[in-house]
């Protein structure tokens, strides 16, 4: 926040003060809801309560863990124990005991010391066991910690918590974990809040509670530490979260003057483009020709992402939800964009214009007012929010993500790339988004992302090669601000002692790709070998196709791989499942309005559940698999009622036969992308191969060899 918002905000809470003869701690309620309202977030206002002239708060309720008086903790059920991340790889050791404290007024503490093994790059640790806590009630973790001076110590460590994870696998916890830094040789006491361990929402069910230490946040390969009365409190002042929300205050006020948002969606559709005439399109309208209905797709869908997109400020809804009929009245316009949304609507256009559906002066134009709409967007250290609403520009997340980042990187370098008028601006943008902000130097990993209003980063990184993020992961090594080493830190398969998995991996043994270390393994299924992704979509497995040549670039690794997950998601959806049709991936839910995630068990690591077949992961699989691609986008046309005047709808349900009759920009963008891939020889890759970022790793690429 600008610092003359706060001088703004303190006069007014002065003014408040003199006026209703209230203390300044006594309005903080009142500035805070102003804040809220007006979008602004103020972030440290205990910070300025405790400053003014607040009372002094009550003390804390406090639950204690274990203050290591004696081996069992207080709570029923706790013990402890030593842990490393993967046992048999010597990733080092930890030994622990309970001795005298030598801290005033307490008898005894936990002495923890740890050896990291030689060369090793796992974590190691030691946890809590907990009996299933309900800290629901709580919103700070507090702990007394001094670094071992005579076996030497980090400064810096991690914490976290773990519980079982809702729905999920037997052994595969959730977590939520932070990074406690400033240890010293003396006895300190740290409270952090439990908002900033953002994997964990619900605080229930707690299992362990664990100290995590790892060999590159250590300067030493062995050190030890000192630790007592583990507690959990009670504050009442459980800071910013990662759900908070953000209200735009210019939207806000502009549907409050409308008479609310329901009343608002006349005026919002007002803003679009177009609408759609039909809502169904009888098969025998579309093209016998299989060149002319894969045309005929691209120029419908392609009218569609122009016609639900705002008209002043040429961002694409994120969501149009129909609703089984064409009568405004009874459609839901999600008004909102993402970072992925834009990014693919830069693509689209370069599509477009490859396609001949507009010509070179259009295309230019309308990407010169993307543009326009992005300079005008708020950002953070360069990147771009998460959410914007597309009426108002105004941001509507905390969130910086890695992964939407980088396909809003790659629809610029497309761009820049395709229409060299348009080179500069778009080179501007890209420059001024380091990718060192995502990477964690610790893990060698890219985090999901970053919570502004925290501040702190996300609690997940990008740790499985194959998945949609891989595509940022060789930005960032192109642009130079990750390192190469960082793509061979990515799994390519979880050691066996992961037993949530959906199968074991087969030949996991490590082997060197230009010098780095990587184990390797895979999958097996009817014949076929294959490198799993997280959850089995095709969305994982093909979207980076939609920019960049796997099967050209990558013919041994991620080219093969993509041919394999294309022919199980044909076959398993076909002999396994009974479908008629194929193509499982994160899409709406044709009973409903919800999204779902939807893959194939066996080729996820976890795996998503089966459910509805989406058209785009028909489009994405024409880069793989065309004929079988192109047969299968034509029974999803004749079965059922799903293609409609913008083209495909987002999803159906093939035991039932449900329609989800919404357009979802992201999904439509990938099917045009894909498209213009397929009918003109690869058209978009081409582009994006062409760029410098690119051309760096694409030596890389070629190196690796999954299934030898």
């Amino acid at each position: 926040m600008p610092i003359h918002y706060w001088y703004d905000l303190l006069d007014m809470l002065d003014s408040w003060k003199s006026t209703q003869q209230m203390s300044r701690s006594a309005v903080l309620p009142l500035l805070r809801l102003y804040c809220l309202a007006s979008g602004l977030w103020l972030l440290d206002y205990g910070a300025i309560a405790l400053a003014a002239d607040s009372p002094a708060r009550p003390e804390p309720v406090r639950l204690l863990l274990h203050d290591f008086e004696r081996a069992a903790g207080p709570l029923p059920g706790i013990a402890m124990s030593g842990w490393t991340a993967e046992p048999g790889i010597g990733a080092g050791r930890v030994w622990y005991g309970i001795e005298p404290a030598q801290r005033a007024g307490n008898g005894r503490a936990l002495h923890l010391r740890y050896r990291f093994g030689p060369d090793a790059t796992g974590d190691i640790g030691w946890q809590l066991t907990l009996p299933g806590l309900d800290a629901s009630a709580y919103d700070h973790l507090e702990f007394w910690i001094r670094g071992d001076e005579r076996s030497g110590y980090a400064g810096t460590l991690k914490i976290e918590f773990k519980q079982p994870l809702a729905g999920g696998p037997f052994g595969l916890l959730r977590k939520g974990s932070t990074v406690v830094t400033g240890i010293g040789g003396d006895w300190q006491q740290v409270r952090v809040p439990l908002n900033f361990m953002s994997g964990i929402a619900d605080w229930k069910h707690l299992r362990q509670f664990g100290i995590v230490l790892q060999p590159r946040r250590s300067p030493l390969a062995a050190g030890g530490y000192w630790l007592d009365d583990i507690a959990l409190l009670k504050t009442g002042q459980a800071g910013p979260s990662v759900r908070d929300p953000v209200i735009p205050p210019l939207k806000t006020a502009w549907e409050h003057r409308l008479g609310g948002k329901a009343a608002a969606q006349p005026y919002i559709r007002a803003r679009l483009a177009g609408w759609p005439e039909r809502l169904v399109i009888d098969p025998s309208e579309l093209p016998a020709d299989d060149r002319a209905f894969l045309e005929r797709l691209a120029r419908d869908t392609w009218r569609g992402l122009t016609a639900l997109s705002d008209r002043e400020h040429g961002l694409p809804f994120d969501t149009v939800r129909l609703n089984g009929s064409i009568e405004p009245a009874r459609a839901w316009l999600g008004d909102y964009t993402n970072v992925t949304n834009i990014g693919l609507y830069v693509l689209d256009i370069v599509a477009a214009r490859e396609l001949g559906l507009i010509d070179a002066k259009e295309a230019q134009a309308r990407l010169s007012g993307v543009l326009d709409t992005l300079e005008r967007l708020e950002t953070y250290r360069g990147f771009f929010y998460n959410y914007y609403d597309t009426t108002t520009l105004e941001r509507t997340s905390h969130f910086v993500s890695f992964v939407d980042s980088a396909w809003l990187t790659a629809g610029l370098m497309v761009a820049r790339n395709a229409v060299p008028e348009l080179a500069g601006r778009c080179s501007r943008l890209i420059g001024r988004e380091d990718y060192r902000f995502f990477y964690d130097p610790v893990e060698q990993l890219m985090m999901h992302g970053y919570y502004v209003n925290l501040p702190q980063r996300s609690e997940y990184s990008y740790g499985l090669l194959y998945s949609e993020a891989r595509l940022g992961s060789l930005i960032a090594i192109g642009k130079g601000e990750a390192p190469a080493e960082h793509w061979y830190r990515m799994a390519r398969t979880f050691p066996a002692s992961f037993d949530w998995q959906s199968q074991s991996p087969k030949r996991r043994v490590d082997k060197t790709v230009d010098g780095y270390r990587v184990a390797g393994g895979y999958y097996f299924w009817k014949g076929l070998k294959y490198v799993p992704s997280w959850g089995g979509s095709l969305f994982e497995a093909l979207m980076p196709l939609l920019v960049l040549d796997e099967l050209r670039y990558a013919p041994a690794s991620l080219g093969r791989n993509a041919l394999a997950h294309a022919q199980i998601h044909r076959r398993f959806a076909l002999e396994h499942l009974g479908y008629p049709v194929w193509g499982l991936s994160p899409s709406s839910t044709p009973a409903g309005n919800g999204y779902g995630e939807y893959g194939v068990r066996i080729l996820g690591a976890l795996g998503y559940r089966s459910g509805a077949v989406t058209p785009h992961a028909a489009a994405l699989a024409l880069s793989v698999e065309p004929t079988a691609a192109i047969a299968n986008l034509r029974q999803l046309a004749e079965r059922y009622p799903l293609y409609g005047d913008f083209g495909f709808y987002d999803a159906v349900d093939p035991r039932t036969g449900q329609v989800a009759h919404n357009y979802l920009a992201l999904d439509q963008s990938m099917i045009l992308i894909a498209l213009a891939n397929h009918l003109r020889d690869g058209a978009v890759q081409r582009y994006f191969a062409a760029d410098p970022i690119i051309q760096r790793v694409l030596p890389m690429l070629d190196a690796e060899r999954f299934f030898d």
